[in-house]
């Protein structure tokens, strides 16, 4: 069992920034891919940014030159640094970790609970 957790949401007015961070702790050999999604009232989900155990990253295009993903591989860590933000962001941020709990498995895929950002105008 792998849990995740986000933190970082809050208000902040348009142009502003916000960094997120999300955390996952448990069985953990590795983790693969972490990504930021988020989901908007009544839109679906969507991915925001991901990033892999070695570093690549893609970015969602409506994002790219504002939003920055990063990982520390050894505290099992992401972080989203958002700048530039808009009203249209207001979503709720989700983050996801893919990985394995042993090197021969792949058996992870949780999902945090997720943290609301607002962008006022």
């Amino acid at each position: 069992q792998v849990q995740v957790v986000e933190s970082g949401g809050g208000l902040v007015q348009a142009g502003g920034s916000l960094r997120l961070s999300c955390a996952a702790s448990g069985r953990i050999f590795i983790i693969n891919t972490m990504g930021w999604y988020r989901q908007a009232p009544r839109k679906q989900r969507e991915l925001v940014a991901v990033i892999t155990s070695d570093g690549r990253t893609n970015y969602a295009d409506s994002v790219k030159g504002r939003f920055t993903i990063s990982r520390d591989n050894a505290k099992n860590t992401m972080y989203l640094q958002m700048n530039s933000l808009k009203p249209e962001e207001t979503a709720v941020y989700y983050c996801n970790a893919a990985g394995g709990s042993s090197w021969y498995a792949a058996d992870f895929d949780s999902w945090g609970q997720g943290t609301q950002v607002t962008v006022s105008s």
